[in-house]
């Protein structure tokens, strides 16, 4: 189910010049780095989405709690200490990993080698402090839910807002980036 609307407006997202797109040179190392972009987001995508399906469960009464905190340890992408609340913060802890490592490594690495992807990096570092305020809203839905003060229901919406901001930046960045990170690498 569609949740509210993402927290930037899509319709103002710079994109890189054509000649920045044209593929002039992919070399291995940066066809290894575009893979493991893509390989990460999909990682991403597919998590999320177990998250999701698990939350309707339990919202729709379908999953009782108990059921669904085997199906969050079973899932999980390390064993650990797995409940909802640790589920997500892990969940949440990857992708914010994830976003410090591209504006702190991969983004100066690509501005230094192709300039006229400034206002693309630009954005796609806004995007991910935008996200993880939607990652702050979760964590708050989880304190509620402990605390008997929010609803599953709840948890649902901000779960769904962090799944249609997170999976346009997933597309967004690829778009933008597969042909830069083909040409240059990581580092």
């Amino acid at each position: 189910m569609p949740s509210a609307t993402v927290p930037w407006d899509e319709s103002d997202r710079p994109s890189a010049p054509a000649k920045s797109r044209q593929a002039t040179r992919y070399t291995q190392a940066g066809r290894q780095a575009s893979a493991a972009l893509v390989h990460a987001h999909d990682v991403l995508r597919e998590e999320l989405n177990k998250l999701r399906n698990l939350i309707i469960e339990l919202r729709n009464g379908e999953l009782p709690v108990g059921q669904a905190r085997s199906a969050l340890r079973e899932m999980a992408m390390r064993q650990i200490n797995w409940s909802t609340g640790a589920y997500c913060e892990t969940y949440c802890w990857r992708l914010t990993r994830h976003h410090t490592g591209e504006d702190d490594s991969v983004f100066p690495h690509l501005r230094a080698r192709e300039p006229a992807l400034g206002p693309v990096l630009d954005r796609l570092s806004e995007e991910h402090a935008a996200i993880h305020g939607v990652l702050d809203a979760v964590d708050q839905a989880l304190v509620g839910i402990v605390g008997g003060d929010t609803s599953p229901s709840r948890l649902q919406e901000t779960v769904d807002l962090l799944s249609e901001a997170l999976l346009s930046h997933l597309t967004y960045e690829e778009r933008e980036l597969i042909g830069p990170l083909n040409r240059h690498g990581f580092y």
